[in-house]
């Protein structure tokens, strides 16, 4: 049974990097699956019932995060209430819209998803009637925090495999 669980672990692991890149898959939970799996094998030194409810924690937070920090980087950059809102709108075109127009797997979709929170962000701006530089400037505010999101989302699943192997010996 732990052969079982353990590939099971590393799958859901892997898919936890995955998720962690491509937007609309859910990494960090992937990610806390695959410890949650491996605590069920005789491989679980290290993961105590605190560590996986603080993990469990880490990884909601972790995904809220990821919708919430676009629309701040937009403010940050002195982004006005549209264009945070047109960055929340942006990504969220591109991750469910996207797919239903068969725009999700090669360079399309990573461009599109890429360019939902820039693009979202600069119409809103630009409906807000603020001129041109200053649209752009917190449509680059949104493409900032999109990056800081999925570079979040990279190191929780990395550590999280990190740890998983540290448990395996």
């Amino acid at each position: 049974m732990d052969t079982i669980l353990i590939i099971l672990a590393f799958f859901s692991a892997l898919v936890g990097i995955v998720g962690a890149v491509v937007p609309g898959l859910p990494g960090p939970p992937f990610a806390w699956l695959a410890v949650l799996l491996q605590s069920f094998t005789r491989f679980d030194k290290d993961l105590t019932p605190t560590f996986l409810i603080v993990t469990a924690i880490l990884a909601v937070i972790i995904t809220v995060l990821d919708y919430v920090i676009p629309a701040w980087g937009t403010k940050r950059y002195g982004g006005t209430p549209s264009g945070t809102k047109g960055s929340t709108i942006g990504l969220l075109v591109s991750v469910f819209l996207l797919p239903f127009l068969g725009i999700t797997i090669g360079p399309f979709g990573i461009i599109g998803i890429l360019l939902g929170p820039f693009a979202g962000a600069y119409i809103g701006e630009r409906m807000h009637q603020t001129d041109s530089n200053q649209a752009l400037r917190s449509a680059f505010g949104s493409f900032m925090g999109f990056l800081a999101g999925t570079f979040i989302k990279l190191v929780f699943a990395i550590v999280i495999v990190v740890i998983m192997i540290k448990g395996m010996f």
